[in-house]
């Protein structure tokens, strides 16, 4: 075998592995989408209202909202985003969420949820907030006591669920 019929060979080898790879990357994302749901853009983050999908929230919606930032106390960093109550009126109607009301904002990557109630996310002194991280992913950070360090913040946000009594 000619050295030039070698290099074609390996070549064509990896580039079957390269192919089987994709293919079975693609055939995973494929099973782990919700069934009944379609393609969806890249960090969106499913909203449900008492156990029913209202809307898919993404990074590019919430430019358009007024941005808040703070200092945090743990690295003196600014953290600079959008406050969740202001993402929330805009995707949900604000008039049926009452005080009670528990906000869950989770990251199934990181396997970190915080739980809250509408009176704190409302309460402008808190600072509960979206802020870009780095990569482009949603984290929720606050001034809340126990969600103020980067140990307690959400990050890679990718499901929140509202439940009102």
């Amino acid at each position: 075998m000619t050295d030039l019929k070698r290099v074609l060979l390996g070549f064509l080898i990896l580039l079957a592995l390269v192919a089987g790879l994709l293919g079975a990357d693609a055939m995973r994302r494929h099973a782990a989408r919700p069934s009944g749901e379609g393609e969806l853009p890249p960090g969106s983050i499913p909203v449900t209202l008492n156990g029913v999908r209202m809307v898919y929230l993404t990074p590019d919606e919430m430019v358009s909202l007024e941005q808040v930032s703070f200092v945090d106390e743990e690295e003196g960093k600014t953290q600079e985003g959008w406050l969740l109550r202001d993402v929330l009126r805009e995707i949900l109607v604000d008039d049926g969420l009452e005080d009670d009301c528990t906000l869950t904002v989770s990251s199934s990557s990181r396997g970190k949820a915080a739980e809250l109630t509408w009176a704190e996310v409302r309460d402008e002194a808190n600072m509960v907030m979206f802020d870009l991280s780095g990569r482009g992913t949603v984290k929720l950070v606050s001034m809340l006591e126990r969600l103020d360090t980067r140990e307690e913040w959400v990050q890679d946000v990718d499901n929140i669920e509202v439940v009102c009594p």
